[in-house]
């Protein structure tokens, strides 16, 4: 059975030959058992490629889960050490860089080629589907009248299309009953903490401030909107530091920002990558920096969250190439400047995060490994009702 839970990865190039299998991100396990590398028929442990995996499953697994995997690699002997360990089940690698970015990107792709993220049924259009008052009718031919006074010859604007007084337009008597009731508009008392908004046929809704609702085909979806938020900004913040570039603006007043001395240590290292994604700051003594450039999305609130998260995700992680720093950085800065729990959000910010959310590569998770949604169907609704 285990057939079925399983991604096949393959992958050759000149210096590394991949192939074996990667599960499912809905089969993770709570336990590391089933991780596994051979390297040239010989089982190895690697927490630097393990990494590279990880990295790859990043925002499809819940916090506290580990991906599976069997994993073959070929490369030529010359370029590894098995002789570092007694049992020889650590080996190191001449060019280990370049494994872990041809292991990473080899396993993103084959969970992207395979469709392994579930999708939402947004495919439907309610508003394309009959309307219940009318499904059971039979349609009426469309009646056509023509103006037998007009000439287009005449010297005059023809102003007004000719229809008989007692003809309704066909679309109006369609949707006459459903705009009376759109019409109703929804009103509570906000500090009841229901509807926090005064909208008409509202799209979605808000829950306490920190979910929001949305209907959908096969039932309704409920979407944390922090998770969500922090999930869109990840994705924006990402490709435009890699692929587009991130603006920067310079402060009025720079800003001090005290850290210990093993975190200023960490972000000069991050210096270079900080200022291709518009962060730009100068040290002032050993234990001080003053950021003088921010970009143009972040607000200067968001700067001291965004240096306690990169100080955070410093600690205990293994260092990476400059695409994992790079991936870093989108993070924590997705994390400090999404929208809190307890904020408002009127129906046009609701409806920006649920379409903005569904555009995103991975929508299924924040960057952090959090859900950002769950779906509840109509059948288990009803179930809900039962005696």
């Amino acid at each position: 059975k285990i057939d079925e839970k399983l991604v096949p990865i393959a992958e050759k190039t000149e210096i590394l030959e991949i192939e074996g299998f990667i599960a499912k991100p809905e089969f993770a396990k709570k336990k590391r058992g089933e991780q596994f590398f051979f390297v040239n028929g010989r089982f190895i442990k690697s927490a630097y490629l393990h990494h590279a995996i990880s990295g790859a499953f990043e925002g499809l697994l819940p916090n506290g889960y580990h991906p599976s995997y069997f994993l073959y690699l070929k490369v030529p002997p010359s370029s590894i050490d098995i002789n570092i360990h007694p049992t020889k089940t650590e080996v190191k690698f001449d060019n280990e860089k370049d494994l872990y970015a041809i292991i990473h990107s080899t396993v993103k792709h084959s969970l992207g080629q395979y469709s392994v993220v579930p999708q939402l049924d947004f495919e439907t259009d309610p508003n394309l589907e009959t309307p219940y008052e009318y499904k059971e009718k039979t349609p009426k031919a469309p009646q056509i009248s023509v103006d037998p006074e007009f000439n287009p010859f005449k010297d005059e604007t023809y102003k007004k299309p000719y229809q008989p007084k007692d003809l309704k337009p066909a679309w109006e008597a369609l949707y006459n009953q459903i705009d009376t009731r759109q019409e109703e508009t929804l009103k509570t008392n906000d500090d009841k903490n229901l509807f926090t908004d005064e909208v008409t046929a509202p799209a979605t809704f808000q829950i306490h401030r920190r979910f929001i609702v949305s209907s959908i085909h096969s039932g309704m979806v409920l979407i944390d909107q922090q998770a969500a938020h922090q999930r869109i900004l990840y994705e924006d913040f990402l490709e435009r530091i890699t692929i587009s570039g991130m603006g920067s603006q310079q402060l009025l007043f720079p800003v001090e920002i005290s850290l210990s001395k093993n975190d200023l240590d960490s972000l000069k290292e991050l210096k270079n990558d900080l200022e291709s994604a518009g962060i730009h700051f100068e040290l002032k003594s050993e234990d001080k920096i003053v950021i003088t450039a921010i970009p143009v999305s972040l607000k200067e609130t968001d700067i001291l969250p965004l240096f306690e998260q990169l100080a955070e995700s410093l600690q205990n992680d293994i260092p990476g190439d400059s695409f994992s720093q790079l991936d870093r950085i989108a993070k924590s800065m997705a994390k400090s400047a999404a929208i809190k729990k307890g904020t408002k959000l009127n129906l046009k910010e609701q409806e920006d995060i649920v379409n903005r959310l569904f555009l995103c590569k991975e929508p299924n998770y924040s960057p952090t490994g959090k859900k950002t949604f769950i779906t509840i169907g109509l059948d288990e609704l009803e179930e809900k009702f039962k005696i």
